[in-house]
């Protein structure tokens, strides 16, 4: 069911003072000082109020927030206890000592805390924040690719819901679905749901016979080749960032392709003049101000869904409660070994 918006902000008027305050944002200049290359002060101004109320409250509940890299600077630098991609931020939530999570990303996201943190509370502040590549497939849709290659195993990116993981054999991320691809013992490999993250790993594994679902994410799937060839004509020397979500014609064209964690090493070790993140648009916001030595240039495209998680939907799943992400006890254990066995097989790689 969609937010009722006009409730939210009438009940939060009644129990927090939100008006935008220079006051206030002064005095929180150790927080803006994170994001001040990408939030100007009057924007902060309007945030401050919000941060203030939402880390003192996140006391209250026992809460921590987790912050994904795609959330804008404000939530990503102002209220996030733990920030990363969505597994990093799954398995940090295994580990606090937090009756609340606040999943600040997308839904599946959070039945990943859910699944991996089975007896703490998951709030999600919009339900609505879904994701095009999670929703591209289901778990009759695992049953189809399974039926086409009789035995061959399922690997099935983190980017999916619970029933999806559940009906997988193990998951993967960006960063190391190459290598566990290349550890299964069949010849032939499933991967869903992204065909663009199973067409660059089938380059990297050429030994395998890596068959995909026809999925892809709406951010990534909008480049092409073309416009990475024209944007280096328009300006030479930048260095083109993309994430293996993107077509590997797109991946070919870059200098550097690689997963969230990986681009941030990368831009932070190479430390270009000029970068362009080929992958959605405000991680290069939330890294700007740790390397004001790069100047990260557009275009980019956008999530609509991230977007959707604002300061005001945070600040009301905390005080409602409301909002709280349950999985089915069957699927959560079947989905909870498919991300164990990507984990211990990741340790047992040394990735």
């Amino acid at each position: 069911m969609p937010l009722d918006l006009s409730h939210m902000r009438s009940t939060l008027a009644d129990h927090y003072d939100l008006a935008p305050s220079a006051e206030l944002a002064a005095s929180m200049g150790d927080i803006y000082g994170r994001m001040d290359r990408v939030v100007s002060p009057p924007d902060w101004a309007i945030y401050a109020p919000y941060v203030k109320a939402i880390n003192a409250l996140k006391k209250e509940r026992n809460a921590v927030i987790l912050g994904h890299n795609y959330m804008t600077p404000e939530i990503f630098h102002g209220i996030s206890d733990f920030v990363g991609d969505s597994l990093q931020l799954a398995i940090k939530a295994t580990e606090v000592e937090a009756d609340v999570i606040v999943q600040c990303g997308v839904h599946f996201m959070a039945e990943t805390s859910k699944i991996l943190s089975p007896s703490k509370t998951v709030l999600m502040p919009d339900m609505e924040a879904g994701c095009s590549l999670a929703e591209s497939i289901t778990a009759e849709g695992v049953e189809e690719m399974r039926r086409r290659y009789p035995g061959a195993p399922v690997v099935s990116y983190v980017n999916t819901t619970a029933e999806v993981k559940a009906a997988s054999d193990i998951c993967c991320t960006s960063s190391n679905a190459a290598q566990i691809v290349a550890a299964q013992d069949s010849h032939t490999v499933i991967m869903t749901p992204d065909q663009y993250l199973a067409q660059n790993v089938a380059r990297d594994v050429p030994q395998k016979n890596v068959v995909w679902w026809e999925g892809s994410c709406i951010v990534h799937e909008q480049y092409t080749a073309k416009d990475l060839r024209d944007f280096r004509e328009w300006n030479p020397g930048t260095r083109l960032i993309a994430h293996p979500e993107c077509p590997p014609d797109v991946v070919d064209e870059a200098d550097f392709s690689g997963s969230t964690s990986g681009i941030i090493k990368y831009v932070t070790d190479e430390k270009p003049e000029k970068a362009m993140l080929i992958t959605e648009c405000s991680m290069a916001s939330n890294i700007a101000d740790e390397l004001p030595e790069v100047d990260f240039v557009g275009p980019c495209n956008m999530c609509p869904y991230m977007k959707k998680i604002t300061l005001e939907k945070v600040l009301w799943s905390l005080h409602s409660m409301e909002g709280q992400v349950e999985v089915d006890a069957t699927v959560a254990e079947k989905a909870r070994l498919s991300v164990q066995r990507m984990i211990d097989l990741s340790r047992q790689l040394g990735i």
